[in-house]
């Protein structure tokens, strides 16, 4: 086992590395999503944000920090390379929120994983929820442990704009809700490249106007957006107002295993306007 892989591996908690087939992929995915969160803090604090292999590593595994999808999916394709499953990277559509006719940019990146017994999808990076490894097959599905069910759903044709998968999700006790569109078209290096380049840049975005940080938990979902954080187990939701940026550091730290220097909390545009010396 390489010194990478078994770094990654202490991040996960994981003793030892899974299988390389379905019940290993959906292990390491899990396993990588309870422990390093989704967040875009670094886009608000006017950061670049790297996606090539060294760059994610030092960030995810060494500096202990989450990442959004161009991160995570490049990290978790490092490792299942290092596990001897061939992936490669798919763009995405999100359409969460989004009017059924409309045509998002390519804003979200997958993987498309080889595994014996045919192909399977492997996402480590949506933020609004856990979506579980699933096999690339027409009505594929699962329930996750937070009790909302996903399912897989061949809709177009190669190379339409709305996509010729569509990824749903249905909350406990609730209807199917589309969470993103795909093809199995090849992606560029330079694609990710660009669409990691806009996402993190262009301007009245979600991300580059807001600070989102989420995690599943084991039996649930957390999502902290701006101050707002909110934790949902089945069909209890609970949300509260952060009041403060202390207040905000602890949520980080033992909600979603993020430690951030008191500096850079405080060079967050969320907390420029607060008084103090450390928010000078």
């Amino acid at each position: 086992m390489s010194g990478r892989l078994a770094a990654y591996l202490r991040r996960l908690g994981l003793a030892s590395a899974p299988a390389a087939d379905p019940a290993g992929l959906e292990a390491i995915q899990r396993a990588h999503r309870l422990a390093i969160p989704f967040e875009n803090l670094d886009v608000r604090l006017g950061r670049p944000i790297a996606v090539d292999s060294e760059g994610v590593f030092a960030k995810l595994v060494v500096g202990g920090r989450g990442g959004y999808c161009f991160e995570h999916n490049r990290l978790l394709a490092d490792v299942l390379t290092d596990l001897g499953i061939a992936t490669r990277p798919l763009l995405a559509r999100v359409r969460v929120g989004q009017p059924a006719d409309a045509h998002p940019p390519r804003t979200h990146v997958l993987l498309l994983a080889e595994l014996p017994g045919g192909p399977w999808l492997a996402d480590a990076g949506f933020g609004g929820s856990y979506v579980p490894a699933l096999p690339l097959a027409d009505g594929a599905g699962a329930e996750t442990a937070d009790g909302a069910r996903h399912r897989l759903r061949r809709t177009g044709s190669a190379g339409k704009l709305s996509g010729e998968w569509l990824l749903e999700r249905a909350a406990p006790a609730g209807e199917w809700q589309p969470q993103y569109t795909f093809d199995l078209g090849e992606v560029a290096p330079a694609d990710i490249e660009q669409a990691n380049h806009w996402t993190s840049t262009a301007p009245g975005t979600r991300f580059t106007t807001l600070h989102v940080v989420t995690r599943p938990l084991s039996d649930g979902f957390a999502s902290l957006v701006e101050r707002t954080l909110t934790v949902s187990r089945g069909a209890k939701v609970e949300t509260r107002e952060i009041g403060d940026r202390p207040a905000y550091s602890k949520v980080l730290r033992d909600i979603f295993g993020l430690d951030l220097p008191e500096a850079e909390l405080a060079r967050l545009p969320l907390f420029v306007d607060e008084a103090g010396p450390s928010g000078q």
